[in-house]
C-alpha cells in the first residue's frame, strides 16, 4: 500500500525540495540569540562573521577611501598659485609694489611673477583678457603715475588694482587669491605711505598739501580688487559641483535596478553573452538620457542663467548644451558602476561607488595646481571637466569644451569596452554548484553533527523546501519519499 501511494504520488507532480526556516512561514521564532543547538550556533557564527566582517571593510575603507578627501584639503595649498605683477606706472608707486611683490617675501599664497607692460600692448583690457583667458591665476597692476598727484580729488584706492576670476574657481579666489592680494598690498600701502610721511616730514610745502589734499600723506595708494568674472549665481552650486554628485548616486540607483531587473526576469541566466552586453549597454544610455533629461530639466526651473557664453545664440542653444554636457558625464561615471558590478557584485559595488565619489570630489574642491602631485590624476577625472564645461556655459569662463568632452567621451568608451570583457569573462567562469548539490551537502554535514535530516517537502516546480522541525504533516510527506 505504501508502495502504491509513492507510485501513484511520484506520477502526479515532479519532486521538489524547498528550504524553510525554523518556525513556520508567517510565525515569529521562538529561539534566543544565544540558544546552545548546533542551528543556532552556525546560524550565530555565520551573522558575526557577515556583521563583524563589513564593519571591518568600512573601518579600512575609511583609512583607505576618505583619507584621499581629508589629504586635498591637508595643508592646502601644498603647491603656489602663479600670480603676475604688472607696471603700467613706471614710476615710484609701480617700482614700490614691483619690488615689494617680485621678492616673494612671507608666507603668502601666490607665488608672483614681474611681467613687463610692454606685453600687453592695449593696456589693462589685455590684462584682463589674458586672465579670462586663464593664463594666469590672479594679477596687480597700477593704473597711472599717482604718486606726485595732490588734488583735492586724488583717490590712492585708484593707484593699485588686483584682479581675479572668481567663477573660475570660487574656493581658489575667496580662500587664497582675494586674502593674497589684501594681505600683500596693506604691507605695501602701509609701508609706502611710511615712506611718504618720512620723506615730506621736513618739508616746507607739508602745510599745504594737508590743506589741498591730506589722503596724499595718510594714505597715498590703496588698491581696489576687480572680479572679471564672479560667481554670481548661487544656484549654479548646484549644477557645478554637488549636483555632480547627485548625478552620480542618481546612476548607481539605475545601476542596482537594472541589476535587480535582469536577474527577476532570468535574462541574467537566459540570454546570450552577445545579447546580455546589449541590452545591458541599450538600457543604460535609454535610461542616463532620461534622468539627465529631468536633470537638465530641474536646473532651468530654479532660473540657472546659461546665456553667458552663447549669448549670440538662443536659450535653446545653451540648454541643450548644459543637457548634452550632463548627459555625457553621467554615461561618464555611471557606466564604470554598469560595468564592474558585474565583477564586484551588488554586494562590493558600492565600496568602489564610495572610493570613485572620493577620487573625483578630491580634485573639484580647489584647483589641482594647489595639491600634492598625486591628485594629478584630477585633470583626467569626470567631475574636474564636467565642471569645466559647465562653468563655461553658466559663467563665460574660458572655453575649454571640446578638451573636457573629450576626455569625458574616453571615460564612456573605456566602461563600454570594460563591460563586454567582463560579461565576456563572468560568462567563462565555472558555474556554481547546483541546488541540489548544496542540498545534499547540507544533509550530509547535518548527519555528521548527530541532527536529524531536515525533511523533505515535494512540490510541482522543482523548488527545495527544508523545514528546521517535524511536524505530523512533515512525517506524512515524509512517507511518500523514498529515502527519507
Amino acid at each position: 500500500m505504501s508502495s502504491s501511494r509513492r507510485s501513484s504520488h511520484s506520477s502526479k507532480q515532479p519532486a521538489r525540495v524547498q528550504v524553510y526556516p525554523a518556525e513556520s512561514a508567517g510565525r515569529p521564532g521562538s529561539q534566543s540569540f544565544f540558544e546552545k543547538s548546533p542551528a543556532a550556533n552556525v546560524a550565530r557564527s555565520i551573522y558575526l562573521k557577515t556583521y563583524i566582517g563589513g564593519t571591518v571593510m568600512m573601518v579600512i575603507t575609511i583609512f583607505a577611501v576618505l583619507s584621499i578627501y581629508w589629504g586635498a584639503l591637508f595643508r592646502t595649498p601644498s603647491h603656489n598659485l602663479k600670480g603676475w605683477v604688472v607696471d603700467f606706472d613706471g614710476g615710484l608707486v609701480g617700482q614700490s609694489v614691483s619690488q615689494a611683490l617680485g621678492s616673494n617675501q612671507g608666507s603668502g599664497k601666490v607665488t608672483w611673477e614681474v611681467i613687463p607692460a610692454s606685453r600687453f600692448p592695449g593696456g589693462i583690457e589685455d590684462l584682463a583678457q589674458a586672465l579670462r583667458h586663464e593664463d594666469s591665476w590672479t594679477a596687480i597692476s597700477n593704473l597711472q603715475p599717482h604718486s606726485r598727484r595732490r588734488t583735492p580729488s586724488y583717490d590712492g584706492a585708484q593707484a593699485i588694482t588686483g584682479y581675479g576670476v572668481e567663477a573660475r574657481n570660487e574656493n581658489a579666489f575667496r580662500v587664497l587669491i582675494r586674502p593674497s592680494i589684501q594681505g600683500t598690498l596693506d604691507a605695501v600701502s602701509k609701508a609706502f605711505a611710511t615712506r611718504i610721511a618720512q620723506s615730506v616730514a621736513n618739508s616746507t610745502a607739508i602745510s599745504s598739501i594737508l590743506t589741498t589734499s591730506p589722503q596724499t600723506i595718510v594714505s597715498p595708494i590703496s588698491y581696489t580688487i576687480d572680479n572679471l568674472i564672479p560667481y554670481d549665481q548661487p544656484v549654479a552650486t548646484a549644477a557645478t559641483f554637488v549636483g555632480m554628485l547627485y548625478q552620480l548616486i542618481l546612476g548607481f540607483f539605475i545601476v542596482v535596478i537594472a541589476n535587480a531587473a535582469r536577474e527577476a526576469s532570468g535574462f541574467a541566466r537566459t540570454l546570450s553573452t552577445r545579447s546580455l552586453i546589449t541590452l545591458r549597454l541599450s538600457s543604460s544610455f535609454l535610461a542616463y538620457f532620461i534622468i539627465s533629461l529631468f536633470y537638465s530639466l530641474l536646473n532651468l526651473a530654479f532660473h540657472i542663467d546659461l546665456d553667458r557664453k552663447y549669448v549670440p545664440y538662443s536659450d535653446t542653444v545653451a540648454s541643450s548644451s548644459s543637457g548634452w554636457f550632463n548627459y555625457v558625464g553621467m554615461l561618464a561615471v555611471a557606466l564604470a558602476l554598469e560595468s564592474l558590478i558585474t565583477l564586484l557584485t551588488p554586494r562590493f559595488i558600492p565600496f568602489f561607488m564610495l572610493l570613485w565619489i572620493i577620487a573625483n570630489l578630491s580634485v573639484s574642491i580647489f584647483p589641482i595646481e594647489v595639491l600634492p602631485a598625486v591628485y594629478h590624476y584630477g585633470y583626467a577625472a569626470p567631475f574636474y571637466n564636467l565642471s569645466k564645461a559647465l562653468r563655461t556655459i553658466v559663467f563665460g569662463t574660458r572655453n575649454r569644451v571640446g578638451m573636457s568632452v573629450g576626455i569625458l567621451l574616453a571615460w564612456v568608451a573605456i566602461s563600454v569596452v570594460t563591460l563586454a570583457l567582463l560579461q565576456w569573462f563572468v560568462r567563462r567562469r565555472p558555474a556554481p554548484s547546483s541546488a541540489a548539490s548544496s542540498a545534499t551537502n547540507f544533509d550530509n554535514s547535518s548527519h555528521v553533527q548527530g541532527e536529524k535530516a531536515p525533511s523533505v517537502k515535494k512540490e510541482g516546480n522543482g523548488d527545495m523546501t527544508l523545514f528546521g522541525r517535524e511536524t505530523p504533516i512533515q512525517e506524512e510527506v515524509d512517507r511518500d519519499i523514498p529515502g527519507v
